[in-house]
């Protein structure tokens, strides 16, 4: 009996092949992405691989497509990656129907992070082939992204000083034990037993005297580095420098993590946590990251001129020449103001504007508290106070706040995955390559529409 409705059947079985391009919408982000892969230098990637014997492996192409995708749309992790190869249908387009196990995409990831960055800098041009990107208007802002590793895997310099010793001690006890029973069970059985196995209680502390004083020694190392770079910035001698190193000692509460030792505890609006400080350069009227770093530090203000520098070789880098590559404004709130972020900024020649003060309501990032004892934050105070001054520092917040927002809560991004310094930063730049992949694709949309 006819009931008004399509048929339905799951099973329904096909007469003619069908293309993968009629599965999913023509303007569709998977098609775009693959697209745009196809047009990238993978010879770095390529020139990693030595064919033999064997089965042949996955095509580099199709997993960095996948990657990509997946970093488009949210999805981050390689498990759920290649289940989505199996369940989704973009994704399965992509992997041309392949499905690619989660080791390997781990494995891919973690082999080619140097290659990321490159693939940042050609997205880049590509958007400034397209007419995207206008150096106007350029903002700088940090963002405190959660470590792959928990705060309660750390340990204050104060409570290692207490812990060691006896720790130490137990493990000494231990190891008279262990050599005790070793020799009462020579006596007793012989030599059969081999007699070095160590009990499970002694291997468990000895593991963790060893990541303790591991962890004292990243903490003293951190002491001096601090020492020396303060001595450095007031213009002492060598031998001052030495001096105060050699000196230097951790603060007692001063914790380092076991699981990612190179993580920081940082304080954020919601709380603390164990983590690395994001920055990203953001371009107004496209909205496009120009530069972006990962730091294991959370003050903005050391970043700023490393930010600055990265910007000016991103830039050149996609054939900028030095005098475009200067922005028409820079803003940057309270947290990057101080007397040398100023003077750098003034020395560069850029017209910036930096809040001297906490932002509150009506205030625009300007110190109410007299006036400051810097001649160059009374400067820039004053700079602010100005309706122009007011003007530009406001559009601040609608420049990069809103890029971590999209990173964190549209995207869904707030962990790193990879743990260490070196490899959480090629795993943002996978972040930021994908954010300007999106806007580009967007622009393609509208000018397809047009």
């Amino acid at each position: 009996m006819a009931d008004g409705f399509r048929p339905y059947l799951v099973d329904q079985m096909h007469l003619l092949p069908q293309s993968p391009r009629d599965w999913l919408p023509e303007n569709h982000l998977a098609f775009f992405v693959h697209d745009l892969v196809s047009q990238l230098d993978l010879g770095p990637i390529l020139r990693t691989y030595k064919h033999g014997r064997g089965p042949r492996g996955y095509h580099p192409q199709m997993l960095l497509t996948v990657l990509l995708y997946g970093y488009c749309v949210g999805v981050f992790s390689s498990r759920k990656i290649a289940a989505h190869c199996e369940t989704d249908l973009a994704f399965r387009v992509l992997s041309g129907g392949e499905f690619p196990d989660f080791r390997t995409l781990a494995e891919y990831r973690r082999r080619h992070l140097p290659a990321f960055h490159a693939f940042f800098i050609e997205v880049l041009g590509l958007c400034r082939e397209t007419g995207m990107l206008e150096l106007g208007h350029l903002s700088l802002d940090g963002s405190k992204y959660q470590a792959n590793a928990s705060k309660h895997k750390a340990m204050s310099y104060g409570r290692i000083q207490a812990v060691e010793p006896p720790l130490a001690e137990e493990v000494e006890r231990l190891l008279r034990e262990a050599e005790r029973i070793d020799a009462a069970e020579d006596r007793r059985l012989g030599r059969q037993v081999r007699g070095d196995e160590l009990p499970q209680e002694l291997r468990r502390r000895e593991g963790r005297l060893e990541k303790i004083r591991a962890a004292k020694e990243r903490l003293e190392a951190r002491a001096r580095e601090r020492a020396r770079a303060s001595q450095e910035a007031r213009g002492a001698s060598p031998q001052e420098v030495a001096a105060a190193a050699a000196r230097a000692v951790p603060h007692a509460r001063e914790q380092s993590n076991f699981t990612d030792p190179e993580s920081r505890i940082m304080k954020t609006k919601t709380g603390w946590v164990q983590g690395y400080n994001a920055q990203v350069m953001v371009e107004e009227q496209s909205g496009l990251i120009v530069a972006h770093e990962v730091a294991a530090q959370g003050a903005d203000s050391p970043r700023l001129v490393p930010m600055l520098d990265q910007t000016d070789r991103n830039l050149a880098a996609i054939g900028l020449a030095a005098a475009a590559r200067l922005p028409g404004v820079f803003t940057a709130d309270a947290g990057y103001c101080s007397e040398r972020n100023l003077l750098a900024l003034a020395e560069r020649g850029i017209d910036s504007y930096v809040a001297t003060g906490r932002e509150r309501h009506g205030r625009a990032g300007i110190d109410p508290q007299g006036r400051p004892r810097t001649p160059r934050r009374t400067a820039m105070r004053e700079k602010l106070q100005t309706a122009a001054g007011r003007a530009i520092y406001a559009r601040r917040k609608v420049i990069t706040e809103p890029v971590h927002g999209l990173i964190k809560h549209a995207r869904g991004f707030r962990q790193f995955l990879l743990r260490g310094l070196e490899k959480v930063q090629a795993e943002f730049t996978l972040i930021a390559l994908t954010h300007n992949l999106l806007k580009l694709w967007r622009t393609h949309l509208a000018t397809a529409r047009a």
